[in-house]
């Protein structure tokens, strides 16, 4: 397989950790939508009774400082190392302009998933 189509495999949404999420906001009668367009960034749920959107990132794409996050790309480098400054550039733009519309962002990362769900975040809500 060509790192090509290795590529056009990965998916951005309906992912494992977004399945996680969603079937425990359902598991706790939490009303949510997905992937809202008409919203900055299109997050990955929105809670409109709350007012909070949730982004689930993957560690490796947006820069998270866990090991799984932290690995450096052996081919092709400086494209990969420039991409995701990018998204880390975004994503923090996005939650400035999400929180100035009066919305709570969170952010679950994938390597935390096991641990703050459904504690935290469902006591959250």
């Amino acid at each position: 397989m060509t790192r090509s189509q290795l590529m056009a495999r990965v998916k951005s949404q309906a992912t494992t950790p977004e399945r996680l999420v969603a079937e425990q906001l359902r598991a706790a009668k939490v009303r949510f939508r997905q992937n809202v367009k008409s919203l900055p960034g299109q997050p990955d749920f929105y809670i409109p009774h709350a007012e909070v959107v949730i982004f689930v990132h993957g560690c490796w794409w947006h820069g998270h400082d866990c090991p799984r996050g932290d690995r450096t790309p052996k081919s092709n480098r400086d494209y990969w190392l420039a991409k995701i400054d990018r998204n880390k550039r975004r994503d923090r733009r996005v939650t400035r302009e999400l929180r100035a519309a009066g919305y709570s962002v969170w952010t679950l990362w994938e390597c935390r998933l096991k641990e703050v769900l459904p504690k935290r975040l469902l006591r959250k809500l």
